[in-house]
């Protein structure tokens, strides 16, 4: 079979006219690391969790090095892994101390007996499992500060993601005033969670997804991501899903599973799974954002009730493609 591979890094409503150049190149940068893993013959769930480390490690998206900070000015972070052959998971939730938790969902997975490990829980599995401590420093982003000053003032929970400056950027992304350039996606209507899905040339499917969660979140809170079935999930006899939006929808809609079980049960394509799931079920209950997903048959879903979402996609023998834009 030939390999497919998809990757997101959030959903939100469009800014017009301002440069969408660092997103597109890091979008292809992450989804051109999943694919190496592809061509070289790897595995789907080798494959997504590449692709996601490389988003984590990009201070531009919500997740890990670009997490945002909860009410007590921390990061809290969540991840999951799911692998559609075995329908293996592993999870973790709020998280501070490990610079890619999308790795640490993975060792969940396959190395503790849990699907679902938490805080000081999950940070003391990972100490057992020999990954390194990651200082708060590496987290530190007065962007992030200053969203999070913003939405205390405002006393909301906030969805933002960047924030608008002035596009003099140092190399660390940020400008000497503590803000970032100018994004496509409007920070105040952004949905901070990175992602991808694939299928190997085994017909393998895979999914696995990351975040820094919501600005100004109460400490604890826990959204979609790391909820089988809501952020995620894969199951090579339907799809491999990745979800990116308003969370306690995502939870309540049970939306990845949702797509998957339109196809199991009801004989619905992927398309037509996935545009009733966000545009019906996701919609009908107010929520907001997308989902990526790839099929076992190969075929990419891209639906989204936002007016934009950072996607990008490759099938094997083809250019990566990259969008912004609905």
């Amino acid at each position: 079979m030939d390999y497919v591979l998809a990757i997101h890094g959030g959903a939100g409503t469009i800014n017009p006219g301002v440069d969408e150049a660092p997103y597109h190149a890091a979008l292809k940068a992450a989804a051109a690391a999943g694919e190496a893993v592809l061509a070289a013959g790897g595995s789907a769930l080798d494959a997504v969790s590449t692709a996601v480390v490389e988003l984590e490690n990009c201070i531009l998206f919500n997740a890990a090095r670009g997490a945002v900070y909860t009410s007590d000015a921390v990061q809290e972070m969540d991840a999951i892994v799911m692998d559609g052959a075995s329908l293996a998971t592993g999870a973790v939730a709020g998280i501070s101390t490990v610079k890619n938790p999308v790795l640490l969902a993975r060792a969940v997975m396959e190395k503790s007996g849990c699907v679902l490990i938490m805080g000081k829980g999950a940070e003391r599995f990972a100490r057992e499992q020999g990954f390194p401590f990651t200082p708060p420093e590496y987290f530190a982003s007065k962007v992030r500060l200053n969203q999070l000053r913003r939405a205390q003032e405002a006393g909301s929970c906030s969805l933002l993601d960047h924030d608008g400056g002035n596009g003099t950027e140092d190399e660390a992304g940020e400008d000497l005033n503590g803000t970032m350039s100018a994004e496509p996606i409007n920070p105040d209507t952004k949905y901070g969670t990175v992602g991808a899905v694939a299928r190997d040339r085994f017909g393998n499917l895979a999914s696995a997804v990351s975040t820094g969660g919501m600005t100004n979140k109460r400490p604890g809170r826990v959204g979609d991501t790391p909820i089988v079935g809501a952020g995620c999930y894969a199951a090579n006899a339907t799809a491999a899903v990745a979800s990116t939006g308003t969370g306690e929808h995502f939870i309540r809609t049970v939306l990845a599973y949702d797509v998957a079980a339109r196809m199991q049960y009801g004989g619905a394509t992927l398309a037509e799974a996935a545009k009733v799931a966000v545009h019906e079920t996701l919609t009908g209950i107010g929520g907001e954002g997308g989902i990526i997903a790839i099929s076992h048959d190969g075929s990419v879903a891209m639906q989204f009730n936002t007016s934009g979402m950072y996607r990008a996609s490759v099938r094997e023998n083809e250019a990566i493609v990259t969008a912004v834009f609905a």
